[in-house]
């Protein structure tokens, strides 16, 4: 906590926790109120707060129009691997959610889409079975109900070792679920977040018709500081962030967070 107490000659007064936020960037001190109302972008230097797959549908999504499908879905412990039931309990408390990804249909707009969420704050958005399993489903649901699919990720953990080859089937089952709206004419947007890296990227994530990112995002399948020390060469300034995939061919362009529904409602409109 930044400031646990403040100061007013003798007097001493408490402030509650969560109140305030430091930006990452610029160093700013940031009410929380006053960052929700700016989409949790520093209104100093436009850095891009992380926040969580329910976030995201409240800012994009019409209000009251998101409709969470196969939401009883949980993480078993196929490999006993250990501590992992426990780390799946406590990121459940911390984060609220049953596992890394939320799916469901909503309105943007006044348009019938279906979204796909991962959750940096469950596990850091790592894909186990659940995760695969539910993008498969909202893929076929979007299928049948002929209308679009937006996956929003934020995803740094990649495939989750705890679950093993079971994890990484994962990668073929999602990108079984893009096919399936290829060949089924279904519009797929991708919006790629803080991180999203690893075996997220390297499937379902990289396979948008039209591939946004947020600004400032790490983006790609090993992280720098990985590379760097494998080849023993320094890398670009950027290097794998949003701006930098960008320029490289990678994405399509990159939309800062508060003109994020905009953008979404003109593909869509354009698009269906």
């Amino acid at each position: 906590m930044l400031f646990k107490k403040i100061f007013f000659g003798k007097d001493k007064k408490e402030v509650p926790d969560g109140i305030w936020r430091k930006c990452d960037k610029c160093g700013e001190i940031l009410h929380v109120v006053q960052l929700k109302k700016n989409f949790w972008v520093c209104p100093s230097c436009s850095f891009h707060f992380r926040i969580n797959a329910r976030n995201y549908i409240e800012i994009l999504v019409d209000q009251e129009k998101f409709e969470e499908l196969f939401t009883n879905y949980t993480s078993k412990d196929p490999l006993g691997f250990p501590e992992y039931r426990e780390k799946i309990k406590k990121s459940m408390k911390m984060s609220r959610l049953k596992d890394a990804a939320i799916c469901g249909t909503g309105e943007i707009g006044g348009i019938k889409t279906g979204l796909f969420l991962t959750d940096f704050f469950f596990m850091a958005g790592s894909m186990g079975s659940v995760v695969g399993e539910k993008f498969k489903l909202i893929a076929d649901e979007v299928c049948e109900k002929k209308i679009p699919l937006i996956a929003i990720t934020s995803s740094g953990g990649g495939a989750r070792m705890q679950e093993g080859i079971i994890s990484l089937m994962q990668m073929v089952k999602t990108v079984e679920g893009v096919l399936n709206l290829y060949e089924n004419r279904i519009p797929y947007i991708t919006i790629l977040c803080d991180p999203t890296m690893a075996g997220v990227m390297a499937s379902f994530a990289a396979l948008g018709d039209i591939s946004i990112a947020e600004p400032g995002a790490l983006l790609g399948f090993t992280g720098p500081r990985v590379i760097q020390q494998t080849i023993g060469e320094k890398l670009p300034e950027g290097f794998q962030r949003s701006e930098f995939q960008l320029k490289h061919g990678m994405i399509d362009t990159v939309i800062d967070r508060r003109n994020l529904r905009e953008t979404i409602i003109k593909i869509l409109k354009i698009l269906c």
